[in-house]
């Protein structure tokens, strides 16, 4: 009587996801990978050793087209020389195009947007029995209120800090903005389930938590409107300012952040829940994208050049040692010389720590993009560029020279990959410090640095002393909200 035959246990398939876009699509990525870890698949850095490659796409600016369809080509060509290579798109730039990834990229797998992303796993495992899929939904309260972005596992790169989305979609009308078309209305999610997520990871070691939406500020707008729909004449506890003070309550974490913020929605409750709030970092990400009341009337933004400079004051003599970041988008259609001086006055007296600055990019489907008469001169917009770049540049380096001589308290997020004698750390004020160290030292742990350099884009110090080891888990968390 012959030996029943051993079958070999299979290798377990390998993943690769790469993020184009914003911090949501990075927390996206995160989920997208917890839901294949938990299906036993296992991740890789390495696109040679990957059986499935997810590409998370953006879709704000023009180049996110040209990046997604470019890099679809050479893993054409992979898939070519590994057919079962397999080729998920999804993201914002799915849910703006559905049906137009599917004609351009054939070989593509599978194709979802942003409101089914708790279904990647599903999907994939469909598209293995069915061939070829694509699948677009629209946002709806019920679904999201039930699966919302935090609430399901995430693969997090950092086992110290964690996202965590509190709204998703955007209630506001800019001209230059594809994220109401793509991401939908603004949901936000309950109170209590939020404060119960920042709970649960603390209990793993996270320290740091990032609340992430679209227009964070205005967190809980649609609550109070459903409460009021129902008629209970119990106040929920919608506001923003309610959840800073309640995440940053919560036993072990250290640092609260939260991004990104609308100028118009920007309340003195807020600023004084930061004020209040030890945990809450003085950091204030505020994006003007422009200094012209003119150019901001045409963007629907809302607010003033002084009318924002005024809500800025109101932070700084409110916290203390805040920093100041901004987004600033050159060659809105119809800008004129005169508006772009006044957008590099503001600038100037805004004396930002760092900004992002982006020329205009039109994108189908905004009301800017119609305005073709109005665009401006490539070479016009270029030239602006690098004069709000250089004044910018000047400002940053000097809010970092203000620095020098100071001790500053620093999470540890790793070696440098060119010396790994030198470390980076983050300080509270979201800067960037590199130090030399003669021991390896746990991303994660938190040091006193003495600062002794200053650049545009980062601070050099001294390591003090490490005042905490890093206590999270593991280096790839997988936690549920």
């Amino acid at each position: 009587m012959s030996e029943p035959a051993v079958t070999e246990p299979s290798e377990p398939k390998r993943f690769l996801v790469r993020t184009f876009g914003c911090q949501m699509n990075e927390h996206d990525s995160e989920r997208i990978a917890g839901q294949f870890s938990a299906e036993g698949m296992v991740a890789t850095d390495d696109l040679s050793d990957a059986d499935v490659v997810v590409l998370n796409t953006c879709c704000i600016r023009e180049n996110a087209d040209n990046k997604l369809y470019g890099t679809l080509g050479h893993l054409k060509s992979l898939k070519d020389e590994r057919p079962g290579l397999e080729i998920v798109v999804s993201g914002c730039l799915a849910q703006k195009d559905k049906e137009t990834i599917r004609e351009r990229a054939p070989y593509v797998d599978l194709v979802f947007g942003t409101h089914n992303v708790h279904r990647a796993s599903e999907l994939l495992q469909k598209s293995r029995s069915e061939g070829p899929l694509t699948e677009i939904l629209e946002a709806t309260v019920a679904n999201d209120h039930e699966l919302f972005p935090s609430a399901m596992p995430a693969k997090r790169e950092l086992g110290h800090a964690a996202w965590v989305t509190i709204q998703i979609g955007c209630d506001n009308s800019c001209a230059f903005c594809i994220v109401p078309a793509v991401r939908g209305p603004e949901i936000s999610r309950p109170f209590d389930r939020l404060v119960e997520e920042v709970e649960a990871l603390a209990a793993t070691g996270v320290t740091e938590v990032t609340l992430l939406g679209q227009n964070v500020n205005s967190y809980g707008r649609d609550l109070t409107l459903a409460a009021r729909q129902s008629g209970k004449d119990v106040r929920i506890r919608p506001l923003f300012a309610d959840l800073l003070r309640a995440v940053g309550a919560v036993e072990g974490i250290r640092r609260v952040r939260y991004t990104s913020p609308h100028p118009k929605d920007l309340r003195p409750e807020t600023i004084e829940a930061m004020a209040q709030t030890p945990s809450v970092c003085e950091h204030l990400h505020l994006p003007v994208q422009s200094g012209s009341d003119r150019v901001l009337a045409a963007m629907h933004r809302g607010y003033t050049a002084d009318r924002y400079l005024a809500r800025l004051s109101e932070a700084r003599r409110a916290i203390d040692d805040l920093a100041v970041t901004t987004d600033l988008i050159v060659g809105f259609p119809g800008e004129t010389e005169q508006d772009f001086q006044e957008t590099l006055e503001l600038a100037a007296a805004a004396e930002y720590d760092s900004a992002y600055t982006f020329i205009y990019s039109p994108r189908p489907g905004t009301e800017a993009a119609e305005m073709v008469e109005q665009y401006v001169d490539p070479k016009v917009v270029g030239d602006r560029f690098d004069r709000l770049k250089a004044v910018l540049e000047r400002s940053a380096l000097r809010k970092h020279e203000e620095r020098i001589g100071r001790t500053e308290e620093a999470v540890i997020e790793g070696p440098s990959r060119k010396d790994p004698s030198v470390f980076t750390g983050r300080t509270r004020q979201n800067k960037l410090v590199h130090f030399p160290s003669d021991t390896h030292i746990k991303a994660g742990s938190y040091a006193d640095v003495l600062v002794t350099g200053a650049a545009p884009h980062f601070l050099r110090g001294e390591l003090v002393a490490i005042t905490e080891i890093a206590r999270h888990r593991t280096r790839l968390a997988v936690s549920a909200g």
